[in-house]
């Protein structure tokens, strides 16, 4: 066993794990840690705790040190800083006539490296433009190109379900999502139903998939026929989050209503294979 303690640079970023040396730190502490990136600022979202050796990727960087006030002052200025350099990236690739949308640009705590984020259709010359941002900013730079999901993580905004989108809220990682899945849980598959805000499928539709996998396992198929103590009848409705099955019985005109628990009593029911 190892003690780590998980550290976030972004509100909904993902969670690095760091060791903690000898400090004790809480989910309201912010910490100063050596990346790859350079020496960075984060918020603690994982106290002190012991996890297998397995579990993680070793070796894990130490915390330098618990942050300051004046820590948390310049990353107050960093942010500022990075607004004028927003505009001034701007103005430049306007003047290069570059086919790309500059999304989010972010300081490094030590300003050590400034990091511009932007989506294009294709791949993006810039060479001249990381000169030119060079020449201006006196300072490492990184131009990244980042997708639709992530350009919708950095910017924010309300989904379809009137909600802030989770992946700007609490979301630490994308994912796979496919058209399976809506397809499962009996969705509507226009796009425009299933899509969030970035146009890609929503990232709430793997939230309740494993339930529907289960259910679907577990639950007869419509049009399969059973037999009932009323008779041989049709499966034509599934509830499956409820785990409800109707099923019709001909020679009583009726539908009739079970739960999966009902047909799973021994000696209720019999399934058999579909006509």
């Amino acid at each position: 066993m190892i003690e780590v303690i998980g550290v976030r640079f972004k509100k909904a970023g993902k969670i690095y794990y760091f060791d903690p040396g000898e400090i004790t730190l809480t989910t309201e502490d912010y910490v100063i840690v050596e990346t790859v990136r350079g020496v960075e600022f984060g918020k603690v979202v994982v106290a002190n705790k012991q996890v297998d050796e397995e579990d993680i990727v070793l070796p894990l960087k130490k915390v330098i040190r618990m942050a300051n006030e004046k820590d948390k002052m310049l990353v107050l200025e960093n942010k500022e800083v990075a607004e004028e350099a927003y505009n001034t990236c701007q103005v430049k690739i306007k003047e290069h006539q570059l086919e790309m949308n500059l999304v989010d640009v972010e300081y490094t705590f030590d300003r050590n490296k400034v990091i511009f984020y932007f989506t294009a259709d294709g791949r993006v010359d810039f060479r001249n433009l990381v000169k030119d941002l060079a020449s201006v900013f006196k300072t490492r730079i990184e131009l990244r190109q980042i997708g639709v999901r992530d350009e919708a993580k950095l910017l924010g905004g309300i989904g379809p379900c009137g909600r802030m989108l989770c992946c700007s809220t609490f979301l630490g990682d994308f994912e796979p999502v496919s058209i399976k899945m809506a397809k499962d849980q009996s969705l509507s598959l226009n796009p425009s139903k299933i899509s969030g805000l970035c146009g890609r499928l929503m990232c709430c539709l793997k939230y309740e998939n494993d339930d529907y996998e289960t259910a679907k396992r577990e639950l007869p198929d419509l049009g399969q026929h059973i037999q009932t103590n009323f008779g041989k009848g049709k499966v034509v409705g599934l509830n499956i989050l409820e785990r409800l099955i109707q099923i019709e019985i001909p020679e009583k005109e009726r539908v009739v209503e079970y739960t999966l628990d009902e047909l799973m009593e021994e000696g209720v029911i019999k399934t058999q294979a579909a006509e």
